[in-house]
């Protein structure tokens, strides 16, 4: 009998954008237009991260948490804008998603599929059934769990960070009621400083926690730091070239 399929790799860039980019994008430009308009303009951006999460169960019978916390990212975005709440909901929304994604991170520790596993150990960035199987060569499997779990505290550590930081951001930059022109001006500005005030701080810390689970790997398993990571597929020679040289 024949091995089942295995099923296919995950692609990260079009998991962030149908998730989290284009709902955005969606919400933030297009639902503006006369011809979308924000209930349609919701409408569509919610339909982003559901396609692309029943997509995700149907050819790789997996759960994705990503599309259910863009989906509840979204409605929450969208939602605020429908009722025209005050500033200070917003910025309780803008914290709310990632306190979500870091609690996610914590909850699933205990499943058979921790989330630290699709961000950090991927089979996009490390080479897992080598690894494994020298970690099982080594009788290391328990103490790689530990590492995994130290991981999963550190990147829901960044995500606490950024909840307090977006909190913070949006509290002083969002004043506007929404559907004005100056909250669309405002939320323009959240966008550019999300990047140096959130983003880049957040990003240390996961990096710190991917180095320190690759450098506990390379203790673990024996690897080398090459031999953990994919490397590009070598590329064959062409056929020599005729009237070449013997």
């Amino acid at each position: 009998m024949s091995a089942p399929t295995p099923p296919p790799k995950e692609n990260l860039l079009l998991n962030l954008a149908c998730n989290v980019v284009v709902p955005a994008l969606i919400l933030a430009k297009f639902s503006k237009a006369e011809w979308l308009g924000p209930k349609a303009g919701l409408l569509v951006a919610l339909a982003f991260p559901l396609g692309y999460g029943l997509y995700d169960l149907i050819k790789r019978r997996n759960f994705n948490f990503l599309s259910a916390l863009g989906f509840t990212s979204t409605l929450a975005t969208g939602g605020l804008g429908l009722l025209k709440l005050a500033p200070f909901w917003f910025a309780v929304k803008e914290a709310t998603v990632p306190t979500l994604i870091g609690l996610t991170v914590i909850i699933s520790q205990g499943t058979k599929k921790p989330l630290v596993r699709s961000l950090l150990f991927n089979e996009q960035v490390i080479d897992v059934p080598r690894v494994e199987t020298a970690l099982d060569g080594r009788g290391q499997r328990d103490v790689f769990t530990r590492l995994l779990n130290n991981s999963s505290w550190l990147l829901a550590g960044s995500f606490a960070l950024s909840a307090v930081l977006n909190f913070g951001l949006a509290r002083y930059l969002i004043t506007a009621m929404p559907d004005t022109p100056e909250f669309n001006e405002q939320l323009g500005q959240m966008t550019l400083w999300s990047w140096p005030v959130i983003v880049l701080p957040s990003m240390v810390i996961m990096m710190v926690a991917l180095w320190r689970l690759l450098k506990g790997l390379e203790r673990l398993s024996g690897l080398t730091m090459e031999e953990i990571l994919h490397q590009p597929p070598e590329k064959k020679p062409g056929p020599p070239a005729a009237g070449g040289t013997i």
